[in-house]
Protein backbone atom coordinates (compact mmCIF):
# COMPACT_ATOMS: atom_id res chain seq x y z
CA UNK A 1 0.00 0.00 0.00
CA UNK A 2 1.32 3.51 -0.65
CA UNK A 3 2.23 5.08 2.20
CA UNK A 4 1.04 8.65 1.24
CA UNK A 5 -2.56 7.47 0.93
CA UNK A 6 -4.35 9.31 3.57
CA UNK A 7 -7.72 11.22 4.19
CA UNK A 8 -7.25 15.09 3.99
CA UNK A 9 -7.80 16.62 7.46
CA UNK A 10 -11.61 17.31 6.42
CA UNK A 11 -11.98 13.67 5.62
CA UNK A 12 -10.20 12.52 8.42
CA UNK A 13 -12.46 14.34 10.89
CA UNK A 14 -15.79 13.12 8.92
CA UNK A 15 -14.31 9.47 9.23
CA UNK A 16 -13.64 10.07 12.80
CA UNK A 17 -17.62 11.04 13.21
CA UNK A 18 -19.16 8.24 10.90
CA UNK A 19 -16.74 5.88 13.54
CA UNK A 20 -18.65 7.26 16.02
CA UNK A 21 -21.99 7.31 14.29
CA UNK A 22 -22.24 3.84 13.35
CA UNK A 23 -22.48 0.47 15.67
CA UNK A 24 -19.57 -1.16 14.04
CA UNK A 25 -16.58 -0.49 11.87
CA UNK A 26 -17.85 -2.34 8.80
CA UNK A 27 -21.00 -0.61 9.13
CA UNK A 28 -18.60 2.16 7.75
CA UNK A 29 -17.42 0.55 4.89
CA UNK A 30 -19.75 1.98 2.36
CA UNK A 31 -19.62 6.06 4.11
CA UNK A 32 -15.56 5.81 3.74
CA UNK A 33 -15.68 4.77 0.28
CA UNK A 34 -17.62 7.82 -0.19
CA UNK A 35 -15.11 9.71 1.61
CA UNK A 36 -12.53 7.98 -0.68
CA UNK A 37 -14.79 8.97 -3.76
CA UNK A 38 -15.27 12.57 -3.02
CA UNK A 39 -11.60 12.79 -2.23
CA UNK A 40 -9.84 10.90 -4.92
CA UNK A 41 -12.69 10.69 -7.13
CA UNK A 42 -12.42 6.91 -7.91
CA UNK A 43 -10.85 3.76 -5.55
CA UNK A 44 -7.58 2.22 -6.05
CA UNK A 45 -6.31 -1.37 -4.67
CA UNK A 46 -4.16 0.98 -2.44
CA UNK A 47 -7.44 2.92 -1.15
CA UNK A 48 -9.35 -0.25 -0.83
CA UNK A 49 -6.58 -1.00 1.48
CA UNK A 50 -6.31 1.73 3.36
CA UNK A 51 -9.93 1.82 4.13
CA UNK A 52 -9.46 -2.04 5.34
CA UNK A 53 -6.90 -1.44 7.47
CA UNK A 54 -8.46 1.74 9.01
CA UNK A 55 -12.07 -0.14 10.13
CA UNK A 56 -10.16 -3.70 11.06
CA UNK A 57 -11.42 -5.32 8.16
CA UNK A 58 -9.55 -7.58 5.56
CA UNK A 59 -8.80 -5.87 1.95
CA UNK A 60 -11.32 -8.27 0.25
CA UNK A 61 -14.35 -7.50 2.23
CA UNK A 62 -13.54 -4.08 0.80
CA UNK A 63 -13.01 -5.20 -2.83
CA UNK A 64 -15.52 -7.47 -2.43
CA UNK A 65 -18.10 -3.98 -1.46
CA UNK A 66 -16.30 -2.23 -4.27
CA UNK A 67 -17.17 -4.74 -7.03
CA UNK A 68 -20.68 -5.48 -5.73
CA UNK A 69 -21.95 -1.92 -6.33
CA UNK A 70 -22.07 0.70 -9.93
CA UNK A 71 -21.36 3.83 -7.44
CA UNK A 72 -17.78 3.10 -7.06
CA UNK A 73 -15.14 3.60 -9.86
CA UNK A 74 -12.03 1.89 -10.04
CA UNK A 75 -10.19 3.89 -13.00
CA UNK A 76 -11.03 7.85 -13.23
CA UNK A 77 -13.91 8.79 -14.93
CA UNK A 78 -15.01 11.12 -17.95
CA UNK A 79 -16.07 14.62 -17.09
CA UNK A 80 -19.79 13.11 -18.34
CA UNK A 81 -19.83 9.50 -17.25
CA UNK A 82 -22.43 7.05 -18.70
CA UNK A 83 -24.10 4.63 -17.22
CA UNK A 84 -25.51 2.25 -19.74
CA UNK A 85 -28.39 -0.12 -18.33
CA UNK A 86 -28.02 -3.77 -19.64
CA UNK A 87 -30.74 -5.69 -18.07
CA UNK A 88 -33.44 -7.57 -19.45
CA UNK A 89 -35.59 -5.47 -20.22
CA UNK A 90 -33.56 -1.98 -21.76
CA UNK A 91 -31.77 -5.40 -23.84
CA UNK A 92 -35.13 -6.44 -25.09
CA UNK A 93 -35.66 -2.34 -25.87
CA UNK A 94 -32.69 -2.02 -27.85
CA UNK A 95 -29.46 -1.49 -25.03
CA UNK A 96 -26.98 -3.17 -27.31
CA UNK A 97 -27.53 -0.94 -30.62
CA UNK A 98 -27.10 2.16 -28.56
CA UNK A 99 -23.91 1.15 -26.94
CA UNK A 100 -22.86 0.47 -30.88
CA UNK A 101 -23.94 4.52 -31.05
CA UNK A 102 -22.11 5.28 -27.63
CA UNK A 103 -18.64 3.44 -28.52
CA UNK A 104 -18.38 4.68 -32.55
CA UNK A 105 -19.09 8.34 -31.43
CA UNK A 106 -17.14 8.16 -28.91
CA UNK A 107 -14.85 5.82 -29.79
CA UNK A 108 -14.89 4.26 -26.44
CA UNK A 109 -15.47 0.41 -25.31
CA UNK A 110 -17.32 -0.39 -21.62
CA UNK A 111 -14.52 0.73 -18.95
CA UNK A 112 -12.87 3.27 -20.87
CA UNK A 113 -12.73 7.08 -20.98
CA UNK A 114 -11.99 9.18 -23.92
CA UNK A 115 -8.85 10.88 -24.89
CA UNK A 116 -9.50 14.13 -23.67
CA UNK A 117 -11.35 12.98 -20.71
CA UNK A 118 -14.66 14.39 -21.60
CA UNK A 119 -16.52 11.02 -21.40
CA UNK A 120 -16.35 7.92 -19.99
CA UNK A 121 -18.91 4.61 -20.75
CA UNK A 122 -20.37 1.72 -17.83
CA UNK A 123 -22.65 -1.04 -18.71
CA UNK A 124 -24.76 -1.63 -15.33
CA UNK A 125 -26.95 -4.12 -14.50
CA UNK A 126 -30.28 -1.84 -13.64
CA UNK A 127 -31.28 1.74 -13.02
CA UNK A 128 -34.22 0.93 -11.55
CA UNK A 129 -36.38 2.31 -14.78
CA UNK A 130 -37.60 -0.40 -16.54
CA UNK A 131 -40.83 0.84 -17.79
CA UNK A 132 -39.21 3.36 -19.22
CA UNK A 133 -36.49 1.24 -20.95
CA UNK A 134 -33.81 1.89 -22.41
CA UNK A 135 -32.00 4.06 -19.93
CA UNK A 136 -28.81 5.40 -19.40
CA UNK A 137 -27.91 7.80 -16.63
CA UNK A 138 -25.35 10.48 -17.09
CA UNK A 139 -24.61 13.66 -14.74
CA UNK A 140 -26.95 12.53 -12.26
CA UNK A 141 -29.52 12.68 -14.74
CA UNK A 142 -31.28 10.02 -16.21
CA UNK A 143 -32.01 9.46 -20.27
CA UNK A 144 -34.86 7.15 -20.51
CA UNK A 145 -37.02 5.79 -23.84
CA UNK A 146 -33.70 5.95 -25.44
CA UNK A 147 -33.37 5.69 -29.49
CA UNK A 148 -30.55 6.45 -31.39
CA UNK A 149 -31.87 9.69 -32.65
CA UNK A 150 -32.32 10.84 -28.78
CA UNK A 151 -29.05 9.47 -27.92
CA UNK A 152 -27.08 11.25 -30.32
CA UNK A 153 -28.62 14.52 -29.88
CA UNK A 154 -28.03 14.01 -26.47
CA UNK A 155 -24.30 13.71 -26.70
CA UNK A 156 -23.98 15.94 -29.47
CA UNK A 157 -25.41 18.64 -26.74
CA UNK A 158 -22.99 17.79 -24.23
CA UNK A 159 -20.00 18.17 -26.61
CA UNK A 160 -21.72 21.64 -28.02
CA UNK A 161 -21.90 22.94 -24.38
CA UNK A 162 -18.44 21.88 -23.75
CA UNK A 163 -17.04 23.56 -26.59
CA UNK A 164 -18.89 27.13 -25.84
CA UNK A 165 -17.59 26.92 -21.89
CA UNK A 166 -14.19 26.26 -23.12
Amino acid sequence: MDSAIAFNQENEARFQELLRQYPTKQAVALPALWLAIEQWGHVTPDHMEYIAKRLGLSPVAVYAVVEFYTMFPTSPLGKHHIQLCRNLTCTMRGCEDLQSLIEGELGIRPGERTKDGLFSLELVECLGSCGTAPVMRMDNRYFENLDREKLSSIIRSCRETLKENR
